[in-house]
């Protein structure tokens, strides 16, 4: 990973570390810490725009939930942070009340952040060259399937995904021309659940 950011995922099964890592600044460190590797509070600010005592007060909480971490060895008067896991998964099949309302409560956070990235784009995307601007943008389909089909649409999709997985982890596995690229998927039904239908 880079700088040492560990190569797995964590899964959160407990509705309060859901609580904690559904807060907007929290998730952009996160993203920070795993797609630049470890960095001070200070560091963090500075890419955020935001305060050093407020990212260090929001580190120390996503370190109490195992989401972050000092990096080993580091010295000096400020040390480093690191992500403890590439990635983060989470339940939204459970029949729990509580982690219900937590999920639901993480995925409006996680669609306001995606919602803030698009509007950054559009800001500067005049100024993209043309094969990005071309490359680039949004899209969406109207599909008629089952539960199951969309699982399995979904698990094809993310295997497309899998095949980039080594230049998250290995600099030197990445195109000259490459930059980071951000998809992002979501799955939304439209309309009641038919009656007597396939549920599966």
């Amino acid at each position: 990973m880079p700088d040492g950011t560990p190569d797995h995922s964590i899964k959160i099964t407990d509705p309060r570390m859901l609580r904690a890592y559904a807060h907007p600044l929290r998730m952009r460190l996160i993203g920070l810490l795993r797609s630049e590797g470890p960095m001070t509070a200070t560091q963090a600010a500075s890419r955020l725009d935001d305060n050093v005592p407020n990212c260090s007060f929001h580190l120390r909480q996503l370190a109490k939930y195992g989401l972050a971490e000092r990096a080993p060895g580091a010295d000096g008067r400020e040390r480093p942070w690191r992500a403890t896991a590439q990635s983060t998964s989470w339940d939204d099949d459970t029949d729990d009340p509580a982690m219900r309302a937590a999920a639901d409560e993480l995925n409006g956070v996680l669609l306001g952040l995606f919602v803030q990235r698009a509007q950054d784009y559009l800001a500067v995307r005049a100024d993209e060259p043309a094969e990005w601007r071309a490359a680039a943008g949004f899209n969406d389909a109207l599909l008629h399937v089952t539960a199951a089909e969309l699982r399995e649409l979904t698990a094809e999709i993310e295997e497309l995904f899998s095949r980039y997985d080594e230049r998250l982890t290995d600099p030197a596995k990445r195109p000259p021309s490459s930059r980071p690229v951000q998809l992002i998927q979501m799955a939304l039904p439209r309309g009641p659940v038919p009656d007597g239908g396939d549920r599966g």
